[in-house]
């Protein structure tokens, strides 16, 4: 019988490995004509592992004392990432913008999941095309429901009637947000969260118990929105979360029948808050008939061509790019 620790036979055989695979061998044992290979899947995307194994087998079938391998791909659980997308008023299209987000960082090529932290009220179903679904549970904890458009999600809206008012007490809104946070999220790197407005025990919930690793502020460009934003900045700085930059949202109105461009809100106000608060600004959402259209159908304009795609992807991009360097 070979011995499993003898280091012979593994070096021949791990030689035979072409020099990728052979860089990601954990382990390699042969015991009485059974080969078990161990990789590092780290770094690999699903289509990758998935070829690996074939790979290997071809590589080591065949070879002086094997007469069958077995091969296992370990790769290391993604940290994951809170993201939470806040504002110090409603009404400022936070939910919208979640949702593109969410589905822009996706097109980007991260693994993304959605939670509507607005338990009273839940918009992301409708925004992601999801409201008849329900989502399952395993082993206590719930099972994301997926989207169309890659970002699995969790809301109150899977959980309950459509129309049904839900009128919870702090500690029940508290626990909800927990079973969405806690749920099983699997591989996803970035869980978006899509806060209701203001201070309130949602936040202060997630703050205590699930620091995010950043915060995106939304705001349309007006004062009182702007005054209301600087708040919810505040909450984050004093709870020691990195704020990203500030999203203006709502920004110009190009007329569909003449093109001509006005500024309902105003212009240019959250990029000066963010200057005045030493934060970056991210960019600009238009007020476009296009976004608010295609959200009331599921049908998310990130997921889709033209320049409100390219508007959501541009956000993203910086966002993203933030990430990489925490």
């Amino acid at each position: 019988m070979t011995s499993p620790d003898a280091a012979g036979p593994a070096d021949r055989l791990k030689s035979l490995l072409p020099p990728d695979l052979a860089d990601r061998v954990r382990s390699l044992r042969l015991t009485d004509g059974r080969a078990v290979v161990v990789l590092d899947g780290t770094g690999l995307s699903v289509q990758q592992q998935t070829a690996v194994e074939p790979a290997v087998r071809a590589a080591l079938e065949g070879a002086e004392g094997v007469a069958e391998v077995h091969v296992a791909v370990m790769a290391d659980k993604p940290r994951q990432h809170i993201l939470a997308v806040g504002s110090g008023k409603g009404g400022v299209g936070k939910s919208t913008l979640s949702a593109n987000l969410a589905v822009a960082l996706a097109r980007l090529g991260r693994k993304v999941g959605l939670v509507d932290a607005d338990i009273s009220g839940p918009s992301q179903a409708r925004l992601l095309g999801t409201e008849d679904q329900r989502p399952v549970a395993h082993e206590s904890r719930l099972v994301p429901v997926a989207s169309p458009w890659g970002v699995p999600m969790l809301s109150m809206a899977h959980l309950s009637e459509p129309g049904q008012a839900i009128a919870w007490r702090g500690s029940m809104v508290a626990g909800a947000l927990t079973q969405f946070l806690e749920a099983h999220w699997d591989n996803a790197e970035i869980i978006v969260v899509d806060l209701p407005p203001g201070t309130g025990d949602v936040q202060l919930t997630m703050l205590q118990k699930f620091k995010p690793a950043g915060a995106v502020i939304v705001s349309t460009p007006q004062d009182l929105a702007l005054m209301d934003a600087a708040r919810a900045v505040s909450l984050f700085e004093k709870s020691n979360v990195p704020v990203v930059g500030v999203i203006e949202n709502m920004a110009g109105y190009a007329c569909p029948h003449c093109g001509e461009v006005s500024d309902p809100f105003g212009a240019g106000g959250a990029e000066a808050a963010a200057k005045t608060m030493g934060l970056d600004f991210l960019g600009r959402i238009p007020l476009d008939i296009a976004i608010r259209r295609d959200s009331d159908a599921g049908t998310p304009p990130a997921a889709g061509t033209g320049p409100q795609a390219e508007a959501f992807v541009a956000l993203a991009r910086r966002v993203s790019d933030w990430l990489d360097t925490i």
